[in-house]
């Protein structure tokens, strides 16, 4: 499993508004139009935006 950082407010607000937990994610890399995410209990990795 990849080491993931709690997400800022900001992060949190666009995962949210991509209908996820921010509680339940973290994350990994953040890039300007990419994001990279890390679940805290399964370890599933996601990349969103492209």
């Amino acid at each position: 499993m990849k080491n993931g950082k709690n997400p800022t407010m900001k992060q949190k607000q666009r995962l949210k508004k991509l209908k996820l937990n921010p509680e339940n994610w973290m994350i990994v890399k953040n890039c300007p139009n990419c994001f990279e995410i890390v679940h805290r209990i399964s370890g599933k990795t996601r990349i969103l935006g492209a």
